[in-house]
C-alpha cells in the first residue's frame, strides 16, 4: 500500500471517530453529557456557554478533517483504482 493512502485513511478513521463522539456529547434538550460535564464543572451559564461553544468548535474542526479527507481519497484514488 501507498504510504500516503495509509496516512489519509488513518486521518479519516480517527476523524470519523472523534466526530461521532463529539457529535454525542453534545447536548439535546438539557440532558446530554456535555451538560452532566458542565454542571459538575461551573455552577453558571456562562460557564456551559463556553463548554458549549468549544464542543461545536472541535465538531466543526472534526467534520471538515472528515470531509477534507474524504475527497482527498475520492480525488487521488477514483473508482477501481487500488490494487488488492
Amino acid at each position: 500500500m501507498n504510504p500516503l493512502l495509509i496516512l489519509v485513511l488513518i486521518v479519516w478513521a480517527v476523524s470519523g471517530v472523534g466526530l461521532i463522539v463529539f457529535v454525542l456529547l453534545h447536548s439535546g434538550k438539557g440532558t446530554g453529557v456535555s451538560d452532566m460535564i458542565a454542571s459538575s464543572l461551573y455552577s453558571t451559564q456562562t460557564g456551559t456557554n463556553i463548554i458549549e461553544k468549544n464542543l461545536d468548535r472541535i465538531t466543526i474542526i472534526f467534520a471538515i478533517v472528515f470531509m477534507l479527507s474524504l475527497l482527498v481519497l475520492m480525488l487521488l484514488y477514483p473508482q477501481g483504482t487500488i490494487s488488492r
